[in-house]
């Protein structure tokens, strides 16, 4: 029979009755000829309840014991879902990321995974059995637990896909991937088909559907995901190759964060050693940066300014004062304010005005724009977060998404 991995979130097995439901969705998916291998995330919120308690332990848990406490939720949802098949009359079996054989490197709370020893998987197939797995979580070498971070278990299905050379079906509370947010765009249209280029775009400048990692992984090892609602009744969106007519649409999707703050650095002596000390010093203290822009060198001075997530603001005052102690004579400006826009589409490598239109949009309608980035098949734009829902709505009406 074919193999197909199948994940379901948090919002699909949030209480007894959905995890009910789930197992009669996999019963019939059984009777149609497949065998199922079936990655859980935690039960609704039980993530988010095991940190606040770890917290009322500690201001600093321990990130080996935090993920000890953290696997139990998807190992609870795993268990109760094999017993709610077994009880309906269909042999299931529930392993953790261990004895699923998920190698992960060692690193506390955002772990890879290094390798799948997938042979008890199969062989559990091989019983008829449906294979139940608690996502986003492994074994490191020293034989400890570790979490694979937020949206790990998107990554653990796509993994498990991966090695067992089968399609990917990802089961979530939304019925698919939208060129732009319904919530404020609300002629928003279901995309069928997106690349795993443009996903990977999306999902990294903010679209929340499915975990970067995952997207990565599949384009890595060709495998094909499908992204649907967890009561199966909509079609859902397929991330697959490119092919010849996803070109054809310049525009695929349209993203917008408010994750990020902007830091501008004024009056900076423009020496080489000077930049390479800021960025190092950027990159020592772990702080990601995104959008980069230099002004050209004024009486042999420069404005550099970056973006870098909003959780990074006490690492960035800390490098300010650094900075000013080096360089007397900077000037910083930190903006919360700021939102990142972002459209994304493999039409851009073929078809050209992208740009002239985006900057028409923000003319006609007087939104101000701060930074602007581009590569081969996404544009980005820094705008004032008070612009953002009448910037999506216009770049939405523009390119008909």
């Amino acid at each position: 029979m074919s193999i197909v991995v199948q994940k379901y979130g948090g919002t699909s097995v949030a209480s007894i009755d959905k995890i009910k439901s789930v197992a009669k969705k996999l019963i019939k998916r059984k009777e149609s000829g497949y065998d199922l291998v079936v990655v859980v995330s935690a039960m609704g919120k039980t993530t988010d309840t095991l940190i606040e308690m770890a917290k009322k332990i500690s201001d600093n848990p321990s990130k080996r014991e935090l993920d000890m406490l953290l696997s139990t939720g998807e190992q609870m949802t795993s268990s109760l879902l094999a017993m709610a098949l077994k009880d309906m009359g269909y042999d299931a079996i529930a392993l953790t990321g261990f004895q699923a054989g998920i190698k992960t490197e060692d690193k506390h709370t955002k772990a890879s995974i290094l390798d799948i020893e997938i042979k008890k998987v199969r062989h559990h197939l091989k019983e008829d059995k449906i294979v139940i797995i608690a996502g986003f979580q492994g074994i490191d070498e020293n034989g400890d637990i570790t979490t694979l971070g937020r949206g790990g278990s998107d990554t653990t299905a796509v993994a498990l896909a991966a090695k067992l050379d089968c399609p990917c079906e990802i089961y979530t509370d939304v019925e698919g991937i939208y060129g732009v947010d319904p919530r404020i765009y609300p002629n928003a249209k279901k995309l069928d088909y997106i690349s795993y280029d443009e996903m990977l775009e999306m999902a990294s400048l903010g679209a929340k559907v499915i975990e970067t990692r995952a997207v990565e992984l599949g384009s890595k090892y060709q495998v094909p995901i499908y992204i649907a609602l967890n009561t199966g009744l909509v079609t859902g969106t397929y991330i697959k190759e490119l092919n010849e007519s996803m070109e054809k649409k310049v525009v695929t999707g349209l993203t917008a964060s408010d994750d990020d703050l902007m830091v501008t650095i004024n009056n900076v002596l423009y020496n080489t050693k000077n930049i390479c000390y800021i960025f190092n010093r950027l990159g020592e203290m772990d702080i990601n940066i995104d959008m980069i822009s230099q002004t050209a060198p004024i009486h042999g001075y420069v404005n550099i300014s970056f973006t870098a997530p909003k959780e990074s603001k006490d690492l960035i005052i800390d490098l300010v004062q650094e900075l000013k102690r080096k360089m007397r004579e900077i000037k910083v400006d930190i903006q919360e304010d700021i939102t990142k826009i972002s459209v994304v589409g493999l039409g851009m490598r073929t078809q050209s005005g992208v740009a002239a239109r985006l900057f028409k949009v923000f003319a006609d309608n007087d939104i101000h724009f701060k930074q602007v980035t581009t590569s081969e098949i996404r544009i980005s734009y820094t705008i004032n977060t008070t612009d953002k829902e009448k910037a999506i709505v216009k770049i939405a009406e523009e390119f008909n998404m």
